[in-house]
């Protein structure tokens, strides 16, 4: 069953607690039981539509660009296309704010952090869809990964692997010193590509809709690599 499949029938065979449970209930239109979150890929697609609809809170507007963007990394087929709007809309109406989708989450994925990243990942993708990361939504993308246990330095990274080639600082997209030796230097590469495999993102339970979006964070690890690489007078690849 895909993922729209499984999300269709949550609010009826899944009851997964909490603001996020409470979104399904209110799509079904029934309650849903307070217990535990049973199923990653749905646990994790309901989190991007809730904190993507609280991202677009934080500037004020949802550019054409966004929504062509939120509708790549999901691939919400015709029939589901009401079904995410409602969610959509009641996240964004909702008197919880986003500190308590993220909360969730953090939790659920809590030996997870990688899973955690994907999600950061994906709401990246869909804030800087229109070329441009306003301020407002770098704070709340900040505030979530916080939220979620990523230090400073680790939300740097992270946000530099999204800014490819306007990023001047290759050893920021790998989360690494200048003075790292060359093998270690290959280590953290090697384990940078690994992590963002897309085997190994559905081994965390991302949805393969939204694997897609990993090619272009892998690109920026891979421009960054090949800088240092160059710079050093290194002729082999990791």
């Amino acid at each position: 069953m895909s993922i729209w499949g499984k999300i269709a029938g949550a609010g009826v065979g899944l009851a997964v607690g909490g603001p996020l449970g409470a979104l399904l209930g209110a799509v079904a239109g029934h309650f849903v039981i307070d217990r535990a979150l049973g199923d990653d890929e749905v646990v994790f697609t309901v989190a991007l539509i809730a904190l993507s609809a609280k991202m677009a809170m934080a500037d004020g507007e949802v550019t054409e660009d966004e929504i062509r963007a939120f509708d790549q990394v999901l691939h919400v087929p015709p029939s589901e296309r009401g079904n995410v709007n409602r969610l959509y809309r009641i996240a964004q109406q909702d008197v919880a704010g986003f500190e308590a989708y993220a909360g969730q989450i953090a939790r659920v994925y809590r030996d997870k952090p990688g899973t955690l990243e994907d999600v950061l990942d994906a709401l990246f993708h869909i804030a800087k869809a229109d070329n441009y990361v306003h301020p407002a939504e770098i704070e709340y993308l900040r505030a979530v990964a916080e939220i979620f246990g990523f230090s400073e330095v680790e939300f740097a990274r992270i946000r530099a692997s999204h800014l490819g080639t306007k990023c001047l600082d290759p050893f920021l997209v790998l989360g690494i010193t200048p003075d790292i030796s060359n093998e270690d230097l290959k280590k953290a590469y090697r384990r940078l590509v690994r992590e963002n495999h897309p085997d190994t993102l559905i081994a965390r339970g991302v949805p393969e809709e939204l694997v897609s979006i990993a090619s272009d964070k892998l690109a920026a690890i891979n421009v960054a690599y090949e800088k240092i690489v160059k710079a050093r007078g290194l002729q082999e690849r990791a």
